[in-house]
């Protein structure tokens, strides 16, 4: 199959600016302006987090991405992608690569998603990585003709769309948790059933991260969880690492959470827990932390949707500090404010909500199964099997 460079098959559009956030005037019009936060979500993008008025392209000439652009991130969050379906703008930490009419972009974006990991192997290693476009521009692409191209994408777009039907459904069930748990205990902010109100610190008898060093990983062995792996009420399974007998030792040497415990991410993205109520024997990076509830004073499935309610998800972004390296520190977790019904009501809640959680783990080995179709017809699609 012949490669071209990616400067061959389109052009590139400079990336785009920020307006001065100040000023109002530049901001809350029609014009979609998007940061990495908004890519990755799905594949064709619509709805931005913020929008800009005309004044933004008038009198700072903003850059224009037209319908049909590569949008991917080339600062921090390297590689992350999405597909412009009306005209819009970005900040500067995206650029706009515009195929050209023998490139499909929907078999450009695919591309791109099989090959994250080369993307940011390019980039530079500073403590914010960049891949700037010159170095973009190199890059060497496989291009079959364009109808095969288009196949390729309707493939697996076929299988995306299956993935997301999956993950629609568990997040379904996780709304229906959210809502079970609003319906028993309420809005702590009104607390009209007059429930006590605490703090995670008074509710845990011990709260640990992951050591602070980087483990020496091994293809087989212990599961070592990171901020992948947990997402409210869920345990990802897939992109799994681990590590050696003898890793494991060294790194729960100071602690070892277990069955009961409710892990809590803290470090990238913060504020998503999860209960261990499984048996396999594991361990945590450092991104994550360990809270051991005091059995007498709160079950683990209460507070594990404690801390996934709105109003302590809230309080674990505002205790969160940084920008390129977020962290939710242990002294600031603690004093996450949270209501403390009586345990016998929090046990109705944990029996109530197994059985949702049973309906969601279905679904997430359906997802997983999903997950590893789609993976599968990426991975042929790019060795040239998929339209063989």
């Amino acid at each position: 199959m012949q490669a071209s460079s990616l400067k061959e098959i389109s052009e590139f559009i400079k990336t785009g600016k920020t307006p001065p956030t100040k000023e109002t005037k530049y901001f809350n019009g029609d014009v979609q302006w998007y940061t990495p936060g908004d890519l990755d979500k799905d594949k064709c993008l619509s709805q931005s987090n913020r929008s800009l008025t005309q004044h933004s392209f008038i009198d700072k000439k903003a850059v224009q991405f037209p319908a049909g652009t590569l949008l991917i991130a080339c600062i921090g969050d390297i590689g992350k992608l999405g597909i412009t379906t009306q005209e819009c703008s970005s900040n500067q930490q995206i650029t706009g690569i515009k195929p050209n009419k023998n490139t499909d972009v929907n078999y450009l974006y695919y591309w791109f998603r099989y090959n994250k990991n080369l993307i940011q192997h390019f980039s530079n290693n500073a403590v914010v990585p960049i891949i700037n476009n010159g170095t973009l521009e190199k890059i060497k692409i496989p291009l079959p003709p364009l109808p095969e191209q288009q196949k390729i994408a309707a493939i697996l777009d076929a299988a995306d769309k299956l993935r997301q039907k999956d993950q629609q459904l568990i997040e379904k069930y996780t709304a229906l948790s959210q809502s079970l748990f609003l319906d028993m205990f309420g809005d702590i902010k009104h607390n009209h059933n007059s429930f006590k109100v605490t703090t995670i610190g008074k509710v845990i008898s011990e709260i640990k991260d992951g050591p602070h060093v980087s483990p020496k990983y091994s293809d087989e062995g212990i599961p070592i969880l990171s901020t992948r792996n947990i997402r409210p009420f869920i345990l990802i399974l897939n992109e799994l690492k681990f590590v050696s007998t003898e890793m494991y030792e060294t790194l729960t040497k100071r602690f070892s959470p277990r069955k009961g415990d409710v892990l809590l991410t803290k470090g990238g993205t913060t504020g998503y827990a999860k209960v261990v109520d499984f048996d396999w024997k594991f361990c945590i990076w450092v991104h994550i932390a360990a809270l051991r509830p005091k059995a007498d004073l709160i079950s683990a499935k209460y507070l594990e949707a404690a801390l996934n309610s709105h109003y302590c998800y809230h309080q674990s972004q505002l205790l969160t500090k940084g920008i390129a390296n977020k962290d939710l520190g242990l002294k600031r977790i603690v004093n996450i404010v949270l209501l403390l019904p009586p345990i016998a009501l929090q046990n109705q809640f944990a029996e109530r909500i197994q059985a949702i959680e049973t309906q969601k783990q279905q679904a997430q080995a359906s997802l997983q199964k999903s997950e590893d179709l789609f993976n599968s017809l990426l991975q042929r699609a790019f060795k040239g099997e998929l339209t063989a």
